[in-house]
């Protein structure tokens, strides 16, 4: 065939060689393509990709013709290669990067990624993969790299990408589960609900850098008192802890689970696959994680709701700075997930400015309110959602003052959740601490920032996009950091972003539209023509993963690069 006589050729020559493979190659179950080739062995690896029709891979169109299934399927399918693949990892020698062979490696969420895609309507396969052309020195060995294109890829597609040799029942698992969660996530608004922890959950993770359940782990079991049951499909039932609409307040020693329990429900937002744990832990998707961010930007934001009167005179109604204290970062980030949507705001204690959540009555004696700019957050919350709609999740072990504004607290106990809001607000009522009357009339927030376009269009270097894990996104010369936006928790999704703001740069950011408004065409974009109406004339990486509208808007607001008219 083709591709073997090409091999045949560059075969002990000078690695540019290599370059004449580019292309699209016909096998008896599916099309290698061969995308980019690397300069040098010790470049970044060389973009290939499979591509397999309906027909060849047999997996039922039901399976994929409904986006959470699709997503799911994918997933499992991507998972599986990558195991697959690993077992000819480096078989092929060489020099510097020569024999690797990877696709992405997902994490315990389920995303959609670029990695392994199917097309809802042709149903055609789609798996995108790096791969390490062989040499010795800067000389091909294109021998090796025919092992790797034409026995060792077919072998491992073969094992795991066709419905004939998939493990029917584990399938049909991750594909029920799929079921189970949009089941639950459809119920969560008409049943009032915020988010839903079933019993049985295993919340703690095995480390800060294994997402894994803990073995031996406490069982999450609901307190009676906040005890639902929803309906899953099939007529199936599944109770747990639902956490309603307002306000509740999570609180409880130092490492009794508070915070186990808040990063469950952060993370809550994304599908989990089977054996995570956290399988039935659904949470409200424009649930917004916010905390204090020390010299964060920030750039042209009304912060007024929270922070006013400064001694320095600077209007807070339309408020910059480069370098964000904990209060106006956090008085940001709260107005910037109000603007981008975000119905539910999720805030712990630990890692929040403490003058931004609460001031407790002795300080409020002594440092009179006329001479505070901050207005707490404590003061607000009851009017967000009272006005906005917009529900609080929040952790707090040092201030009872949260009790009284709150309709629900649960207190952690060795990870076992307790309904103790009867007795808090008993003892709150003892101590005057019933509620708490805000200064004014809450309005709501608006951006009307217009970003002008970069006049950056096509030049090379300047719009290359590169991501630094999930800590920060650059793009050309300018790095954006998002550690804080933390449920940005796959760097592939790190990626997304900076691909999505290159192309808000250089085709929709047009002197004439507000940021929100532009978002909204790049989404519309994104929903009419998929992942690929980004890219053009350029090849899709295999490294990415869809992030929600609230990063993106997170981290349009933390470039300090952005333009503004």
């Amino acid at each position: 065939m083709e591709l073997e006589q090409l091999l045949r050729e560059t075969d002990h020559k000078s690695y540019p060689a290599y370059k004449r493979l580019k292309g699209r190659y016909k096998f008896d179950d599916h099309v290698l393509s061969i995308d980019h080739v690397q300069g040098d062995p010790f470049a970044a690896p060389s973009s290939v990709s499979l591509h397999i029709s309906a027909g060849k891979h047999g997996f039922p169109k039901e399976y994929y013709d409904r986006p959470h299934r699709r997503i799911m399927l994918q997933d499992y399918l991507l998972r599986r290669f990558g195991n697959e693949l690993r077992k000819y990892d480096r078989m092929a020698g060489g020099s510097g990067k020569s024999g690797t062979m990877s696709v992405s490696h997902p994490h315990q969420e389920v995303l959609e990624r670029t990695a392994v895609q199917i097309d809802k309507d042709t149903g055609m396969l789609t798996v995108r993969l790096q791969i390490g052309f062989p040499a010795a020195g800067r000389t091909t060995l294109s021998m090796e790299l025919r092992k790797m294109l034409m026995e060792y890829l077919p072998k491992a597609s073969f094992q795991t990408l066709f419905f004939q040799r998939t493990p029917k029942e584990e399938l049909t698992k991750w594909i029920g589960l799929s079921d189970d969660i949009k089941a639950l996530r459809d119920q969560l608004p008409e049943r009032g609900l915020v988010a839903f922890v079933a019993n049985g959950s295993i919340l703690p993770r095995r480390s800060g850098v294994d997402d894994r359940p803990m073995k031996e782990a406490v069982k999450f079991i609901s307190p009676l008192e906040d005890e639902v049951t929803l309906d899953l499909p099939n007529g199936r039932k599944i109770t747990g802890m639902g956490i309603k609409k307002g306000i509740t307040l999570i609180v409880g020693g130092g490492y009794h689970g508070k915070s186990t329990l808040l990063k469950a429900l952060e993370r809550g937002v994304y599908d989990h696959i089977p054996g995570d744990g956290r399988e039935m832990v659904i949470t409200d998707d424009s649930a917004m994680k916010l905390r204090a961010e020390d010299g964060r930007s920030i750039m042209k934001t009304d912060i007024s709701m929270f922070i006013r009167n400064l001694p320095s005179k600077k209007d807070t109604a339309c408020f910059s700075t480069e370098d964000a204290s904990g209060s106006t970062s956090q008085a940001a980030s709260t107005v910037e997930a109000l603007i981008s949507g975000s119905k539910t705001l999720l805030i712990d204690e630990d890692t929040s400015a403490t003058n931004f959540c609460v001031r407790d009555e002795l300080m409020q004696k002594v440092v009179l309110r006329d001479k505070e700019p901050i207005i707490p957050f404590l003061y607000r919350m009851r009017q967000l959602y009272e006005t906005l709609g917009v529900s609080t999740i929040l952790v707090a072990g040092s201030s009872g003052a949260f009790f009284g504004s709150s309709d629900t607290i649960i207190q952690m106990d060795e990870y076992n959740p307790l309904d103790i809001t009867k007795r808090a607000k008993e003892e709150a009522k003892k101590e005057g601490m019933a509620g708490i009357n805000p200064p004014d009339a809450l309005k709501e927030v608006k951006d009307i920032r217009v970003p002008l376009p970069s006049g950056e269009k096509n030049t090379g270097r300047h719009n290359k996009v590169k991501g630094q894990g999930v800590n920060s996104v650059s793009l050309g010369y300018e790095s954006i950091e998002i550690r804080f936006v933390e449920q940005v928790t796959d760097p592939e999704q790190t990626n997304m972003l900076g691909i999505m703001l290159r192309y808000l740069e250089e085709n929709i950011f047009n002197g004439r539209e507000t940021i929100p408004e532009c978002m909204e065409r790049l989404s519309g974009l994104i929903k009419e023509g998929g992942i690929r109406s980004l890219f053009k004339d350029r090849d899709i990486p295999g490294n990415l993963a869809m992030v929600r509208p609230l990063e993106l808007y997170a981290m349009i607001c933390r470039y300090r690069g952005l333009k503004l008219k």
